[in-house]
């Protein structure tokens, strides 16, 4: 990442609760029910990092980097941690690496990142891999989306999992995440896309991406139902996938955040990036060794 420009940050094992909760959304899953936290003997109440953009997003606001410079390129390589129930490719503590470009606006910034986070595995030869790529437009528009989405859904919803009954209460653009094989057969069949309802504006932006990632020789599928699983993020939404994983297929996910800084108390300004699981590449890297 350092032949992108990029320079290394590193944030502390823990950080405040509040951070993570106001950060990634009070209703995802990993603030209800996968974050180690705790209070200290000083009443304070802290957390271990289940994941890196909020607290780079902390450090660049606490360290007002954007007074420095218009554009800065950061990334990582860090210890993790959820409570969530260990299975393969998914431990309690973890390894990430990743890289964010806070202060740019513009569709090239966001092809960089996914064109950096592609090079780093096809560098690794990995040839069973997928880029999937989505716009879910800017928060402004998604009040109405979710409407029109829980309008239309709770037709179904004694059809269900548990888990999507109470997302489509709380936060139903999370039941994009479900793998039950019947929810996701609801939304392939039901569900309003939200790709149709960003603005123009926000589709220039996404054909620009596009448009970019093609001249690059990148390929790349569309996905209309690609969300991610935390509330920061607006606009550009991408993951990369290896078959050979299985069910717990993603190698690596990204996209924009230009309301997570304002969100934390800084202005607004634009953000994008990505975050990859070390663990997931390397048993994709040995499966690559059995096979050869």
């Amino acid at each position: 990442m350092q032949q992108y420009g990029y320079g290394e940050i590193r944030t502390p094992a823990f950080e405040n609760t509040e951070l993570f909760i106001q950060g990634i959304g009070t209703d995802t899953d990993i603030v209800n029910k996968e974050m180690f936290s705790w209070v200290d003997q000083g009443g304070n109440a802290l957390t271990l990092k289940p994941e890196l953009t909020a607290p780079v997003a902390r450090a660049y606001l606490q360290h007002q980097l954007g007074n420095q410079n218009p554009l800065h390129r950061l990334y990582y390589f860090d210890t993790l941690f959820r409570r969530e129930r260990p299975q393969k490719g998914r431990q309690r503590q973890f390894y990430q690496f990743g890289a964010e470009a806070i202060g740019s606006p513009n569709p090239e910034q966001d092809t960089e990142i996914i064109a950096m986070a592609y090079h780093i595995y096809q560098d690794f030869d990995i040839q069973e891999m997928e880029v999937n790529l989505n716009s879910i437009g800017s928060e402004e528009i998604r009040p109405l989306y979710l409407k029109l989405l829980r309008k239309t859904l709770n037709k179904y919803r004694g059809e269900l999992c548990k888990t999507c009954k109470t997302r489509l209460k709380k936060n139903a653009l999370r039941i994009f995440d479900c793998k039950n094989p019947r929810c996701q057969e609801i939304l392939d069949e039901k569900a309003p896309c939200i790709f149709d309802s960003i603005s123009s504006d926000d589709r220039q932006h996404f054909d620009s991406v596009i448009r970019l990632l093609n001249a690059m020789n990148i390929p790349f599928n569309h996905d209309n139902k690609l969300v991610r699983g935390l509330d920061y993020y607006s606009h550009t939404t991408f993951e990369i996938t290896s078959s050979s994983l299985g069910a717990q297929d993603a190698l690596c996910g990204g996209g924009r955040y230009n309301g997570l800084i304002e969100r934390l108390g800084g202005k607004p300004t634009p953000a994008v990036g990505f975050s990859a699981g070390v663990e997931r590449l390397i048993l994709v890297l040995g499966k690559l060794e059995s096979i050869e």
